[in-house]
């Protein structure tokens, strides 16, 4: 009762308030703290894998590059979120301004979005290395690279710049009490008491051109991957061929999988318990696992990595 007096006395004004993940959990502090490893051990890895592809010559091919912009894109994801509500529940003030609540949507949007795109540029690499082996080095170099991965930044920013302003722009006379832990464009908007109908059309447009054409790229890349690989005679090609690609997959199914639950399925399918856990799993688990995914089956990595060991702290390297 002291919490909801208290909420309801800090969502006077035009500060939206921030209800958390854990709000009725009397585990909280347990879950938080939690919450606070995954995101430290997070950016560890992303940080640790990022750099790893920046200083190993051997890593510098275009996979590795886009597994490096991925890295960076998920340790500023998971940093626009997690810092916040960490800090809100130590101070103990669930505020937020409206100024602040859309540049935290403009980050979440404009990187989720980028990240869309690039991991279909990502399938569409994979393709072009095993589909096209002898041309893969003229078709995808280095300024090539640049340019898609500038492509993915600029649509994820497009993205973020058309749906952000007009939902800050809409009138909230209702409570101002957003039911998750960051400002998620969809929980902002059932605050409002505006016609939102054109704007969600807007933003159901948007997230078919986010979502669905990347997944498109990526069925119709991993589709003519399989069938190249089948037609293979060598079993060493088809395991390599099979370990990169599962990785990838492994991404695709669990980011756009969540995601297509909370952006594309009908209201009905929804509820306010289910959209924060999915909320959790695409940004908080997933920028956790996949510098796991990419690195852990991934000679390459590994060796990188055991060779950075080894240079750090003056170990012999145990290289085969």
């Amino acid at each position: 009762m002291k919490q909801r007096m208290s909420l309801e006395n800090q969502s006077v004004g035009t500060d939206f308030i921030l209800l958390g993940l854990f709000s009725q959990s009397k585990y909280s502090p347990f879950l938080y703290s939690l919450i606070f490893i995954i995101f430290i051990v997070a950016l560890t890895e992303n940080a640790t894998l990022f750099l790893l592809i920046q200083c190993d010559p051997h890593l510098h091919t275009p996979m590795y590059f886009f597994i490096s912009q991925l890295s960076l894109m998920d340790m500023m994801y998971i940093s626009v979120t997690v810092p916040k509500m960490l800090s809100d529940q130590i101070i103990g003030i669930n505020k937020i301004s409206a100024p602040s609540c859309g540049l935290q949507m403009l980050l979440y949007v404009t990187l989720l979005a980028a990240e869309f795109f690039l991991l279909a540029t990502m399938s569409y690499d994979r393709y072009m290395a095993i589909c096209h082996p002898l041309r893969y080095p003229i078709l995808m170099n280095h300024r090539v690279c640049m340019l898609l991965a500038i492509i993915c930044w600029s649509l994820g920013s497009i993205e973020g710049i058309t749906l952000t302003p007009i939902a800050l722009n809409f009138s909230f006379c209702k409570s101002r009490e957003i039911q998750n832990y960051f400002c998620e464009l969809l929980a902002l908007l059932k605050l409002s008491c505006s016609d939102t109908s054109l704007y969600e059309l807007i933003m159901y447009l948007c997230c078919v051109f986010m979502l669905l054409i990347p997944v498109i790229i990526i069925l119709s890349s991993y589709s003519l991957i399989l069938l190249t690989v089948y037609k293979m005679n060598s079993a060493t090609g088809h395991r390599k061929a099979f370990v990169t690609c599962s990785s990838h997959v492994s991404v695709v199914i669990l980011f756009y999988g969540a995601s297509i639950y909370n952006y594309m399925l009908p209201p009905s399918y929804h509820t306010t318990a289910k959209d924060m856990v999915v909320s959790v799993f695409y940004n908080i688990l997933t920028p956790a696992i996949n510098p796991l995914i990419y690195s852990v089956r991934n000679k390459d990595v590994t060796t990188a990595l055991k060779k950075m060991l080894c240079s750090k702290f003056g170990l012999p390297n145990f290289q085969k």
